[in-house]
């Protein structure tokens, strides 16, 4: 305790960390402080001027206890511990005077206004404000900025806090936002009138205190007390972000992200964010049964008559789509199983050995790569594949982290040695001196494009010697959210995916990235009517992610739960449910009849599933060494805002896809 320091605050001691700003050490002390400008996880500006308090002893002026450090304060005459004070007359004035300048040019715009009942300005302008103004100027007008299809804003409410500008170019590594002018003209605006470019752009929207940026696509549809809120997870991608999706009525109405420090601190792709307007376009309503070569629409019994009538007595192989939640794959893998047939959930052909959790997940966790002092990328890009995951690689840069990348090179938002694309450059960063790197933290992170090719399996040999050579942690930086549930409950079969497709009944749940060749029959139970509701010869609807409980386990291994928010449309059911009604009509009733049972069952099954938002330990084991081809890795993903049956009918995401093949195809000038 003797690195401590005693500090007053309004009347009460406490001990506190003497790095700590008094505005944290006011936190601890359970002093609430105004604040702007300060972020926790962002550098500190000190611009607002609303965390003012009285420093006893110190100069006779309020002080920003953002900007002001616990161990510079003095002590008292007599060596008595510092005095802060956050409720004197002399705060009072000095927060009222702020809220006063602040609202000098600040428009009456709270009626009309989307920050409205969700607004730090309204919030502490009750609360510090005075109620009347002194000012009769006319008021300063801002033109607004085109920051493109998701941020809309209104520049006339800027406060000024930059606390856009500190995450475009602190987080999320874009400098195209930025600050001109002094005193009256000092106005945000974009490098050039850009439009943002990042992954990440819609996380200002949280960030701003004020109403300057909206959420274009959400634009006065709804207000925060209407709306019913619900805490789950995203899938999106494998990261499992977790996050909040408002609904009113039936409808989803926008997703916003919970903080966790473990996975995704409190920041969200803009997929995941703008994704919301796909649930309800192209939706499978009800089923459908393949009648002289066109789809009909059916009744649940004659569709499940249908599929139990082609499954009795043929092969059959069962697809486990990216989005699926591991109670559904877990059925599917009873079911098919249970009539002899096979399960696959590696639809992309990854080779992932499904008995290693150390290989198809790792040791490492998420959070591993704040401290990480080297951090190995071979075949992923994980600015596209994961951004979140890719802003907290881009923290540990930021402080100091070595980053390789083995792979296609791309804007990682940071600076990173390049050790080539192809994979003889893997095997020469195998053969590298990492002795320097024996006692520092470090971690190797292997994406899906160096899994998919025929050597898959030699290269996530490769991958785990190279970090047992320089004494690594080891991330597989997974691209589907339900991959690592389903290679948790085994939903793997020998031969991989090229052994499913020639089977004579293919189960395809939501696998809609693969193409079935055509001659056997198939069963598509998903959500939307997208590439598997085509080939399909009898369609069963599903529910969306949104609309059923489920478990989802991250890139990590962290076991997660989804809950729902609305409810499936029309006919549709949730996927366990169908595949229970299934196994009836084929006379295998699976042996639950709830979802709490089913849980029941598969966590006996797998009992890691149990530890609900923990990651566990994976025992390492090295795969056996096998021969690495030549030629660079695959690219996992080709179009970041359209991996998924939702994003492609996503009207948000399509405009994303345009506008971002639009900036990649821009001519140079030659001038």
């Amino acid at each position: 305790m003797s690195d401590l320091r005693k500090i007053i605050i309004d009347d009460n001691e406490i001990e506190v960390d003497p790095a700590l700003t008094l505005l944290q050490a006011c936190e601890q002390a359970g002093v609430e402080v105004p604040r702007f400008c300060y972020h926790e996880r962002l550098s500190i500006a000190g611009n607002c001027r609303m965390c003012l308090v009285e420093v006893v002893g110190g100069p006779p002026k309020p002080t920003a206890s953002c900007a002001m450090q616990v161990k510079d304060l003095r002590p008292g005459p007599e060596g008595q511990p510092p005095v802060v004070k956050t409720k004197s007359p002399m705060v009072k004035k000095a927060r009222e005077g702020v809220m006063e300048f602040l609202l000098i040019n600040h428009p009456l715009d709270c009626p009309i206004c989307d920050q409205g009942g969700e607004c730090d300005l309204q919030d502490q302008a009750m609360a510090y404000g005075v109620d009347f103004s002194r000012y009769r100027e006319a008021k300063r007008a801002s033109d607004d900025l085109n920051l493109g299809p998701l941020v809309e804003t209104h520049m006339t409410r800027c406060i000024s806090c930059t606390r856009c500008v500190r995450f475009t170019t602190e987080v999320a590594g874009s400098t195209q936002m930025g600050q001109t002018g002094r005193g009256e003209d000092a106005e945000i605006t974009s490098y050039l009138n850009q439009t943002l470019s990042s992954n990440l752009q819609g996380n200002i929207i949280d960030l701003c205190p004020v109403g300057a940026l909206t959420s274009k696509p959400y634009a006065f549809t709804a207000r925060p007390w209407e709306l019913t809120k619900t805490e789950t997870i995203d899938v999106m991608d494998a990261m499992g972000a977790n996050i909040r999706v408002d609904t009113k009525g039936r409808e989803v109405k926008r997703i916003i992200p919970r903080n966790h420090d473990g996975v995704n601190e409190e920041w969200i792709s803009d997929k995941t964010r703008f994704i919301w307007d796909g649930l309800r376009r192209q939706r499978l309503d009800q089923p459908y049964v393949r009648v002289a070569g066109k789809l009909k629409p059916a009744t649940w019994a004659e569709a499940l008559a249908a599929a139990a009538a082609a499954m009795k007595g043929a092969k059959v192989a069962g697809l486990v789509g990216d989005l699926a939640p591991v109670e559904a794959a877990f059925s599917l893998k009873t079911l098919i199983e249970g009539l002899g047939g096979m399960v696959e959930a590696r639809t992309d052909g990854a080779k992932l050995p499904a008995a290693n959790r150390s290989a198809y997940v790792g040791t490492a966790a998420i959070e591993d790569l704040d401290t990480a002092q080297a951090i190995h990328i071979i075949g992923a890009n994980p600015a596209v594949e994961m951004p979140v995951l890719n802003a907290r690689i881009r923290k540990a840069w930021s402080k100091g982290a070595e980053v390789t990348l083995v792979g296609e090179a791309a804007d990682l938002t940071f600076p990173y040695t390049h050790f080539g694309s192809d994979r003889a450059d893997l095997l020469r960063l195998m053969e590298q001196d990492f002795s320097a790197l024996a006692e520092k933290p470090s971690v190797v992170v292997l994406g899906m494009g160096a899994l998919t090719g025929p050597d898959g399996a030699a290269v996530l040999a490769a991958a785990q010697y190279l970090a047992e050579k320089a004494g690594s942690k080891f991330l597989v930086l997974h691209t589907a959210a339900g991959r690592v549930g389903a290679l948790d409950v085994g939903a793997v079969c020998e031969g991989g995916i090229e052994a499913a497709l020639k089977a004579d009944v293919i189960y395809n749940m939501g696998a809609d990235e693969i193409e079935i060749p055509a001659g056997p029959f198939v069963i598509y139970q998903g959500s939307h009517g997208d590439r598997g509701a085509h080939r399909a010869d009898v369609i069963l609807p599903g529910a969306a992610y949104t609309e059923e409980n489920g478990l989802f386990v991250n890139t990590e291994g962290r076991p997660q739960l989804a809950m729902r928010a609305a409810y499936a449309p029309g006919e549709a059911k949730e996927n366990w449910a169908i595949l229970r009604a299934l196994s009836a009509e084929l006379g295998q009733a699976l042996p639950w009849d709830s979802l709490a049972q089913l849980r029941r069952k598969m966590i006996a099954a797998q009992p890691l599933l149990a530890q609900v938002d923990r990651v566990p330990a994976n025992a390492w084991t090295a795969e056996a060494a096998g021969t690495v081809f030549e030629g660079a890795f695959a690219k996992p993903v080709g179009d970041f805002y359209l991996t998924n049956p939702i994003a492609r009918a996503s009207q948000v995401m399509a405009e994303l896809s345009r506008l971002a093949a639009q900036r990649a195809a821009a001519p140079m000038a030659a001038e």
